[in-house]
């Protein structure tokens, strides 16, 4: 049985295109992929979010089952859990 810390989200380490690497609480980087989502034109993002009706939604299948969203050419962000430890 795999340990329930594997499934424990501290925080995000965010990679965005020319910018120093972030973290961002599981909330903060919700908040980021909905601002995202709500930019960019439907053709620009995964053909899976189409089935959803809101941007909310949106936002939480992108953070549960992608790491990776290609914003314009050559410009992206990436997103992984990390564990903080104290």
């Amino acid at each position: 049985m795999a340990d329930s810390i594997m499934y424990q989200e501290d925080a995000f380490v965010i990679l965005e295109t020319n910018k120093p690497e972030e973290f961002l609480t599981p909330q903060e980087l919700l908040t980021k992929l909905k601002l995202i989502v709500e930019s960019q034109p439907d053709d620009g993002l995964p053909q899976e979010l189409a089935k959803f009706s809101s941007s909310q939604e949106k936002a939480q299948y992108l953070m549960d089952n992608f790491c990776e969203l290609n914003l314009a050419p050559g410009e992206y962000l990436q997103w992984y859990v990390v564990r903080l430890e104290k």
